[in-house]
């Protein structure tokens, strides 16, 4: 059955004892709830007894503000209710945690910095959608794991005290955070503990995801040839292949360390670093020549090297494409958005963060040299994006709840997979509706109701 969507009021001190709460008639005839009897209230890892008396032409709850701040709720509340006959138990929720990187507690009006406002969008997307939702960081982590320090959201940001959720939406930025002891052993302890679901539980790395997506043989099609970088054999032969080979950061994000390595008609090879003023050019006579000048930078970090594509363009300027992937209120793959993105004038790379200028797909195709399939290009990269998506739920073993794939078409018009990143930026994807509220967060909301079973 469904859940009811149930306004939650906190009443005064002293008309309520703290294991009563009110419940409109409705509800109690709707779910077949035992009227004056003891039930198990469950709101995330919180459950404990309390009796529940009917009120006439009421449609909501009332609950004591001793039971409230037990639940961390500061503020009358929309959540979503449903009751389990069979074990008698009275479900409140969906309760939901936001791990980000970091706070500023002496900036009480952007606590989590500049993305405090996507944090403000979730908690007006979760009161229209009958959710509760509270944000923490990796320092607040390290007491108990059943009541945990938040940053709640009621009449200004506050920080409270509130139980374990039963989705936890992994936003940490940087890996260092993300295997911290506290870390691990906080997702560890909530999913066995309280069956808490963890979603965008760990990063990718490029080596990775290529590896495991070339078990798909259907996924083929979408794969540039691409290696872990082992030694100078290995980028001598991708070299020999190939007139233009790409070396990237097995880690790396923003176009952080890539080098276009390009084989000249004189014989000779150029290197093309990524940098944050444009493009820096080097040129050798030799391959192996080149490859000295680099070794330091690859010893620094584990390297991929990647075959070259002839990308589609505009203006000299290359075109890639975005596609924001996220499971729905059904658990179900969907494209929320694709949006092209063009690099900027000195750089080769199109983020955002290189120079690079968002387009709508439609514009991009129609600007770019493209020599074929303009008509149903827009939707072959969303058919890639949901099989790649699919690809990396089936290979990877880890829980993914939204994805950000990196597509390219060649100017023959074959779609290419780039990269996948399981922690998207929100900077990349639609602009914000008429509510204020975008697509993408309505939806990350909806998968987790559906984990939550609310």
């Amino acid at each position: 059955m469904q859940s009811s969507k149930i306004s939650v009021q906190i009443v005064s001190p002293g008309i309520l004892s703290e294991d009563t709460l009110m419940l409109g008639e409705s509800h109690l005839k709707k779910w077949q709830i035992p009227q004056g009897q003891t039930v198990q209230l469950k709101f995330g890892a919180y459950r404990d007894n309390v009796k529940v008396i009917p009120v006439q032409r009421y449609d909501g709850m009332r609950i004591s503000q001793a039971l409230a701040g037990r639940l961390g709720l500061h503020a009358p509340c929309t959540l979503r209710m449903r009751y389990r006959r069979a074990s008698r138990q009275l479900v409140l929720g969906p309760l939901i945690g936001v791990l980000v990187s970091r706070d500023y507690p002496n900036s009480p009006d952007r606590p989590f910095g500049s993305i405090t406002s996507f944090c403000k969008e979730l908690v007006d997307a979760a009161r229209i959608q009958g959710a509760s939702v509270y944000f923490l960081t990796p320092a607040m982590l390290g007491g108990s794991v059943s009541r945990l320090d938040v940053w709640v959201y009621a009449d200004g940001w506050r920080r409270a005290k509130a139980p374990a959720p039963d989705v936890i939406n992994n936003r940490l930025t940087t890996r260092k955070l993300e295997n911290k002891t506290s870390v691990q052993h906080f997702f560890k302890e909530v999913k066995s503990r309280f069956g808490t679901q963890v979603f965008n539980e760990k990063f990718l790395d490029k080596s990775e995801v290529f590896s495991a997506l070339r078990k798909q043989p259907s996924l083929g099609r979408y794969l540039p040839e691409s290696h872990l970088l082992s030694g100078f054999p290995m980028l001598k032969s991708m070299c020999s292949r190939y007139s233009t080979v790409f070396l990237k950061p097995v880690r790396g994000s923003l176009g952080k360390g890539i080098i276009k390595i390009v084989r000249l008609p004189s014989g000779g090879y150029a290197a093309h670093h990524a940098t944050t003023l444009g493009t820096r050019r080097q040129q050798f006579p030799t391959l192996l020549k080149l490859y000295a000048a680099i070794s330091g930078k690859l010893r620094a970090a584990r390297y991929q090297v990647q075959q070259g594509l002839n990308l589609i363009e505009t203006g000299g300027r290359p075109i890639d494409f975005r596609a924001l992937v996220q499971k729905n209120g059904s658990g179900e793959w969907i494209v929320t958005s694709i949006v092209a993105r063009i690099a900027g004038g000195q750089h080769f790379v199109s983020n955002i963060a290189r120079g690079g200028t968002l387009s709508t797909v439609r514009e991009a195709i129609a600007k770019s040299n493209l020599a074929a399939g303009r008509q149903d290009a827009s939707a072959r990269l969303r058919t890639a994006a949901l099989q790649i998506a699919a690809g990396v739920d089936a290979q990877i073993p880890a829980h993914f709840g939204e994805l950000g794939i990196d597509l390219a078409l060649d100017t023959s018009g074959r779609v290419w997979l780039l990269e996948v990143n399981s922690k998207p930026s929100k900077n990349d994807n639609t602009p914000l509706s008429a509510t204020g509220i975008r697509p993408s967060v309505r939806v990350m909301l909806l998968y987790a109701r559906h984990l939550a079973g609310l």
